[in-house]
């Protein structure tokens, strides 16, 4: 299931996951039990040729990105013998791996899976997740293992078979085993399929993950169950409980953007849009894009400095929103509470002063000290524009977008 950045209302901050590569995810269940295919990663035509050799010659290249799709895009090669792996390799390594879910601008390849090939009988999907209408985690299975799981929620959602989470007493084994009917399993291959889906949640809940999938999950002509492809990502405000899990990271990965606001404890993540967005609070965050979209425009980004902002974050956060080239203005939108107007004013100033301002900034104030704030930033000779309410902020920051 492909994964947009999921943000929700969490005090005074958001929710960004953090997402690993497939070959990181595979290590994660093998410590819960479920079984993967032999294999290792490669950094280099060298190293995927010493594993080839370790799995016998013949086996599968994958590249390592944040997408799905890639045997789509050509990141999923089948090598005959060592030397057909390094070569892949040297062509794979490196690569801009475009997808349906990277985008036209694609992927740098840094790092291969390296596999022994599967004997597969048939595919299936299993995937675990948060179900935010009714706040438990459940567990998803389908039989069309491989696809798009969400073209076949889309066009035919009896496909996709759901059992919640009881917080409570767990994920039960007969839930288990009726998703195991469900996708068409048979005798001891149901009690097989329902171990394995007790191990994943048990490692969706001890990892504090916010997605596992496996897709596909093959049954083998032996019998066996293998996890062929596996995603999973995570709830950032859990990682201080994992440190292991945090060393996952690849900053290469994510928008350089995203990566200097985590630094400086920001939340940051860049949309399509032409409206830069700085705002306190997830909630006010994902109110001001929808305003900004009521009236017509497209936010660029969702940028909340929280709470209890310094002005230093603040001067960093607008720092932030102006690197992004397709900024045609900035709307801020705060309410002071934790985080007084005056502070975030003369934080807004500082940063303004301190580099060049070339896009227009509508700001929307209330709160402590909102008329401190309010003239702080009339007085400050700067083309700041204050306006009255949500609604007349966002009318006018997406007129100014739309003129330049």
């Amino acid at each position: 299931m492909s994964e947009r950045p999921v943000l929700r209302g969490a005090g005074a901050r958001g929710v960004v996951l953090m997402k690993i590569h497939e070959y990181q995810a595979k290590q994660i269940l093998k410590r819960f039990g479920i079984d993967v295919p032999r294999g290792d990663v490669a950094f280099s035509p060298k190293e995927a040729g010493a594993i080839a050799s370790r799995l016998g010659g013949r086996c599968v290249v994958k590249a390592q990105i944040h997408a799905g799709g890639r045997g789509k895009g050509g990141g999923v090669k089948i090598a005959g013998d060592v030397e057909e792996a390094e070569r892949l390799a040297r062509q794979m390594i490196g690569m801009n791996l475009v997808t349906p879910q990277t985008g036209p601008q694609g992927k740098r390849v840094r790092r291969l899976l390296i596999e022994e090939p599967v004997d597969i009988a048939r595919e299936i999907y299993l995937g675990v997740t948060l179900d935010r209408g009714r706040s438990v985690p459940v567990v998803m299975g389908s039989g069309r293992g491989g696809m798009d799981i969400e073209e076949v929620a889309r066009k035919d959602p009896s496909a996709l078979r759901v059992e919640p989470v009881d917080p409570l007493v767990g994920f039960r084994p007969y839930q288990a085993r009726r998703i195991g009917y469900a996708l068409g399993l048979k005798g001891e291959e149901v009690a097989r399929a329902a171990r394995l889906m007790q191990a994943m949640v048990a490692a969706y809940v001890e990892t504090d993950a916010s997605l596992l999938e496996i897709n596909p999950l093959v049954v083998t002509r032996q019998g066996g169950l293998l996890a062929l492809d596996a995603k999973m990502s995570f709830d950032d405000n859990a990682l201080f409980r994992h440190p292991e899990i945090r060393e996952l990271r690849d900053p290469e990965e994510e928008d350089p953007l995203e990566v200097e606001a985590s630094a400086h404890g920001l939340n940051y993540i860049k949309l399509q849009g032409n409206v830069g967005c700085m705002v306190n609070g997830a909630g006010l965050a994902m109110a001001t894009m929808d305003i900004i979209k009521l009236v017509g425009g497209e936010p660029a980004n969702f940028l909340d400095v929280g709470g209890g902002a310094t002005s230093e974050q603040v001067a960093s956060a607008f720092k932030i929103l102006l690197a992004d080239q397709n900024v045609k203005a900035v709307l801020i939108n705060i309410f002071g509470g934790i985080l007084r107007v005056d502070v975030l004013a003369r934080g807004l100033v500082d940063a303004v002063r301190k580099v060049e301002l070339r896009v227009p900034v509508v700001a929307r104030l209330e709160g402590t000290n909102v008329d401190e704030g309010r003239r702080i930033l009339q007085e400050s000779g700067l083309n700041f524009t204050l306006a009255e309410g949500m609604l007349d902020a966002a009318k006018k920051v997406v007129a100014l977008a739309g003129a330049r």
